[in-house]
């Protein structure tokens, strides 16, 4: 299953490569400005930074919780944007 967020943001860059250094200390990423792929423990997340927007998406494991992988990759999210937090997930 793969689900995809399109998050409007002038800023997508900025939180891609904030988002991808967050996490690096912990897992491993493939990052540059305009596109990131994060091996987190509930499943990859896969970034991809535009001049509208922020396209987010996750690959849930089997045995992950969706919705809560949804919450958690929002929420960190939300903390490099707090200028314009709560960013809008519109998961498709």
């Amino acid at each position: 299953m793969m689900l995809t967020a399109h998050v409007p943001t002038a800023q997508g860059s900025r939180y891609l490569q904030q988002l991808c250094k967050h996490w690096g200390h912990k897992f491993e990423t493939e990052c540059d400005a305009e596109k990131g792929v994060i091996a987190f423990p509930m499943g990859p997340i896969r970034l991809a930074a535009g001049a509208d927007g922020l396209t987010v998406t996750i690959e849930p494991n089997e045995d992950a919780d969706a919705e809560r992988f949804k919450q958690v990759v929002a929420e960190h999210l939300d903390r490099f944007a707090f200028r314009e937090a709560p960013l809008r997930f519109d998961w498709g």
